[in-house]
C-alpha cells in the first residue's frame, strides 16, 4: 500500500448517505374491522379491488417446541384504506368475509414471505388463499435471496422502511392493539400492495398464475379383515 492510500481515511458506514424515511399509512387510513357493519364494509372494498396487499401477524412463541396458533390477525389494504381483522380463538362473524375474499380468484393478493401466512390460515381457519403472489420471490429478478419488504422499498423507492423488532415481537393476540401496532401491522400490507403498483407501472409482468388445484378427499381406509 502506498503512503498516500495509507493516510486515506477508510470508508466508514457513516460516510453512506441515510436514506430518506418510508411515509407510511396513517391512522385515519386504517379500519380495525369488529362489527357487522365493518364486515360488510370491508369486505365489499376489498372485493371491488383487482390486487389488495396482504399479511399476518401472530402471537411470537418464546419457548422450544412450542407450536404458534396464529395467525391472530389479518391484513389487507386496497390503495386508500388498510382492514384488520383480529382473530381469537372462538368463531367470528367476520371468518365468512376473509374467506369470501382471501379464496376469491378474481382480487389477487400481494405481500412479502408469505408461505408461513398461508399454511397457518389454512390450519387455524380452513382457509385455501387463492390467487397469492409473493413479491419476496416475483420481484428478486436474478438474485439467488429472497427479496423482503425493506430491500424492496430501498430498491424501488429509495426510501428506508422502519422495521421495529420490538413491536413485531408484541403480542398479538391482545384484544387491545396498541397504535405502533395498528401502524406497523396495516403498513406490512399496504406496502407490498404499494410495491407491487409500482412496479407494474415500471413496465414489468407476473408470470401467469396456476390455477389452485382442489385438495382430493383423503382415500378411504379398507376395513380390517377379521382374523
Amino acid at each position: 500500500m502506498s503512503d498516500a492510500a495509507a493516510a486515506r481515511p477508510a470508508a466508514s458506514a457513516e460516510s453512506v448517505p441515510e436514506l430518506p424515511p418510508y411515509i407510511g399509512i396513517t391512522l385515519a387510513e386504517v379500519r380495525l374491522v369488529k362489527t357487522a357493519a365493518d364486515v360488510e364494509d370491508a369486505q365489499a372494498a376489498l372485493l371491488a379491488a383487482d390486487v389488495v396487499g396482504f399479511d399476518t401477524e401472530s402471537k411470537p412463541t418464546f419457548q422450544k417446541g412450542q407450536s404458534s396458533d396464529g395467525p391472530h390477525l389479518i391484513q389487507l389494504a386496497t390503495d386508500k384504506l388498510a382492514y384488520l381483522f383480529q382473530i381469537g380463538a372462538a368463531p367470528s362473524p367476520a371468518w365468512p368475509a376473509l374467506k369470501a375474499v382471501l379464496e376469491s380468484e378474481l382480487t389477487m393478493k400481494v405481500g412479502f414471505g408469505l408461505s408461513d401466512d398461508v399454511r397457518r390460515l389454512r390450519a387455524k381457519l380452513g382457509i385455501e388463499p387463492a390467487r397469492v403472489v409473493d413479491l419476496s420471490v416475483a420481484l428478486r429478478g436474478g438474485q439467488r435471496n429472497d427479496l423482503g419488504a425493506k430491500s424492496a422499498v430501498a430498491k424501488f423507492f429509495g426510501q428506508k422502511l422502519q422495521k421495529s423488532k420490538k413491536i413485531s415481537t408484541t403480542n398479538w393476540a391482545s384484544p387491545r392493539l396498541s397504535e405502533r401496532q395498528i401502524l406497523y401491522a396495516a403498513d406490512d400490507a399496504q406496502v407490498a400492495l404499494r410495491v407491487y403498483r409500482h412496479w407494474i407501472a415500471a413496465g414489468n409482468t407476473l408470470p401467469p398464475q396456476r390455477a389452485a388445484k382442489a385438495r382430493r378427499p383423503p382415500r378411504p381406509r379398507p376395513p380390517a379383515q377379521e382374523r
